[in-house]
């Protein structure tokens, strides 16, 4: 059942067994084991169907740090959560992304790959992507994949599957029929009640942006509203525990992590195609294909003690005939771009507009006669791109190709989610994003963008230029943004002393409070984290099972 807060009233209190705070991929994973059962569910969602200025306004927030961070530009407030603008990419977290390293502070996760391996399972049945054979840190390699002639002994290809599930999409009609799930719209969690030792929940305060305000009661709370809003939650709950819930130690909201995205360089070639075509991902086959990605290998890691990383080779055009313009024009007015995987996938993600609407992406008429007309009068500059790529060159030539990277982000308690001063239009303290890089972090990019840059340089017989920024540290204006990919903040430990829940995903020292999604993780490796948040949720939710 679907009560929407905009639409009718709402009533007073709740009672369930549990409620679970947020309905993206998160949430949802674990609402729906419970799927036409006795257990009482309540999901609780703080937007709508889809993103609206009004409910995203409420992520509005500061940011202090290093990079290009964006509070608001990165995340969605609707049923689906980012699933909106993702990309679709999954690949789980290798052995070597869990394990503890010396050059690395604070890394290693209390689980293996083989402990997690059963949910990555299970959650490749979620995602539609069963039929591809898991591997440690990646998929098998699907069969005809070509890679091209790069060959180094510190790099190594991981690959990755394209889902094309997207959970508001997709598990809607089913939560909705569910007779013992209800699902708030437009409900927003304002805070957590707690016992008087606040080892215990008591209920959680639901505000909607229309006035109307709800206690709701459950026997277990689970928090998978994001990166950066489980933190907030938390410290918002303060009403008992000074500082926040699980926040005895000071930890909530610290060790926040990306994946930090930078060019490291351009190469000049001749052959750009050899390097650009074997990671292209607009010919994938299938409802679910599978992309090979160039990444620094285990031995590379070890002996020069760096972070994970990957890199994206991108051709960058020179002038566009006005033909392949309008080509390209005719191309976005008949296709689905609500998903844009290439934007999603590589692009900064937080550049994403957080008032997304659909009928922006609408073309006129008039704009699709206009592009027939330019194609018409231009039939060379079509027959060339063609034949262009015939001969298994690039349609456009390319003026030099852009070497992208993306990294793990070291684990730093100095680099959190906290408190403002300012509030939303709920009342409550907006966040500040204080988003901190270390010496490790660029230490790996230098030393990336002399691996990567050798090996593509080899490959294409071409130039390899390193950025020049990347030799000043101190650069204020440094060419470094977030992927929305937000980590960390309530790190998973086996110490209250080193994080802020247990491995079951539980509160350290609140008996009833659980946190699911890529908060959770201590290290995050390269890889897209939806594949690993809802293993994980999935793992939480088979915990809960024995508890309710």
């Amino acid at each position: 059942m679907i009560l929407d807060a905009d639409v009718a009233p709402l009533p007073s209190r709740i009672e369930a067994d549990i409620c679970i705070v947020g309905a993206g991929p998160a949430g949802i994973a674990i609402a729906r084991s419970w799927l036409n059962t006795s257990v009482r569910v309540c999901l609780v969602e703080g937007g709508g169907h889809r993103p609206e200025s009004l409910s995203q306004s409420l992520y509005e927030g500061s940011a202090v740090g290093e990079g290009r961070f964006d509070p608001i530009r990165s995340r969605v407030r609707a049923l689906g959560g980012t699933t909106h603008v993702w990309g679709g990419g999954c690949i789980p977290l290798g052995n070597n992304d869990l394990s503890r390293h010396d050059w690395i502070p604070h890394s290693g996760w209390p689980l293996a790959y083989e402990q997690l391996r059963p949910f990555y399972e299970r959650a490749s049945r979620l995602f539609g992507i069963e039929h591809h054979a898991l591997a440690d840190g990646s998929f098998v390699r699907r069969p005809g994949l070509r890679l091209g002639a790069i060959e180094h002994d510190l790099l190594e290809h991981r690959n990755f599957v394209r889902s094309p599930v997207f959970f508001g999409e997709v598990f809607r009609e089913e939560l909705a029929r569910a007779p013992n799930v209800q699902l708030l719209l437009h409900a927003n969690a304002t805070s957590l009640d707690a016992g008087p030792d606040a080892s215990h929940i008591r209920s959680l305060a639901v505000q909607s942006l229309s006035g109307q305000s709800v206690s709701l009661v459950a026997r277990h709370y689970v928090l998978a509203c994001g990166g950066i809003e489980n933190a907030r939650l938390l410290l918002l709950s303060d009403a008992v525990a000074p500082g926040g819930l699980g926040n005895r130690r000071d930890l909530v909201g610290r060790y926040f992590m990306d994946h930090p995205s930078c060019r490291l360089g351009t190469l000049q070639t001749g052959s750009p195609e050899r390097v650009t075509r074997p990671y292209d991902r607009s010919g994938g086959k299938g409802t679910a294909p599978c992309f090979p990605e160039l990444c620094l290998s285990d031995a590379a890691r070890e002996r020069h003690g760096l972070l994970n990383g990957r890199v994206k080779p991108f051709a960058v055009e020179g002038r566009v005939p006005e033909g392949i313009r309008a080509l390209r024009e005719l191309r976005r007015a008949f296709r689905k771009t609500v998903h844009d995987e290439a934007m999603a996938l590589d692009g900064p993600l937080g550049s994403a507009h957080p008032t997304f609407d659909a009928s922006a992406t609408e073309r006129s008429f008039g704009a699709v006669g206009k592009a027939v007309a330019t194609i018409g009068l231009h039939p060379g500059h079509v027959a060339r791109a063609m034949y262009r790529k015939h001969i298994g060159k690039l349609p456009v030539a390319p003026q030099r190709v852009d070497v992208v990277g993306y990294f793990e982000q070291a684990p730093n308690p100095d680099s959190r989610v906290r408190l403002g001063d300012q509030l939303d239009a709920l009342g409550q303290r907006k966040v500040v994003v204080d988003w901190r890089l270390t010496d490790l972090d660029w230490h790996t990019y230098r030393t990336a963008a002399t691996i990567f840059g050798s090996a593509l340089a080899n490959a294409s017989q071409g130039k390899f230029t390193t950025d020049e920024w990347l030799g000043d540290r101190s650069r204020a204006d440094a060419p470094i943004h977030g992927t929305a990919h937000h980590m960390g903040t309530t790190r998973m430990s086996e110490s209250p002393d080193e994080g802020v829940v247990d491995l079951h995903s539980r509160v350290h020292g609140v008996a009833n409070l659980h946190v699911a999604g890529s908060s959770v993780f201590p290290t995050g490796g390269w890889a897209f984290p939806t594949f690993t948040i809802v293993a994980m949720s999935l793992r939480l939710a088979e915990h809960l099972h024995m508890l309710l």
